[in-house]
């Protein structure tokens, strides 16, 4: 979410990534777009991602700090049905590891329907940063999503191994 990335004044960096990153761990990218921080464009594009029925994860990027036109996590909270507060809880406790600041990232997570909606941020650290806090638990929330999860107890895959 960027306007100067929209009006094409500003490379998007965190995208690219976030896609490098989702495919290493074998996901397939199926949608990209750089729109701008209006919340009903978000919004209208979250839904319609959503609402296809095809994709079981959307990641946005940007417009989650305290700006004037950091609409992102309103524009997330106007199609979700569910939150995920977990997530977003566990991307600001990484955040603040490494600087205080991290701490003011407004980011949401939810479902709309069977689609995860999950905000990061806009720099290139700080998605990766977030990106790799919340990795480990993203395909049992998808696979809940869907009805296909095992109990979560069980699962040994679910375990964080720290580096």
């Amino acid at each position: 979410m960027s306007d100067k990335g929209h009006r094409g004044e500003r490379v998007d960096e965190s995208g690219p990534l976030i896609k490098d990153m989702m495919e290493a761990r074998g996901s397939k990218v199926v949608e990209y777009a750089v729109v701008p921080d209006e919340k009903v464009v978000i919004s209208a594009i979250l839904a319609r991602w959503a609402d296809r029925g095809d994709i079981d994860l959307i990641l946005t990027n940007g417009g989650t700090g305290l700006g004037p036109r950091d609409n992102t996590p309103e524009a997330t909270l106007a199609v979700v049905d569910r939150l995920v507060p977990g997530l977003a809880e566990a991307m600001r406790t990484e955040s603040y590891k490494k600087t205080p600041a991290g701490i003011l990232s407004r980011g949401v997570a939810g479902l709309r329907r069977r689609t995860l909606i999950i905000n990061l941020p806009g720099s290139p650290k700080a998605v990766k940063e977030c990106l790799e806090a919340i990795l480990p638990a993203i395909p049992h929330a998808i696979e809940m999503t869907k009805g296909e999860a095992a109990e979560c107890a069980s699962r040994t895959d679910l375990h964080y191994q720290g580096k």
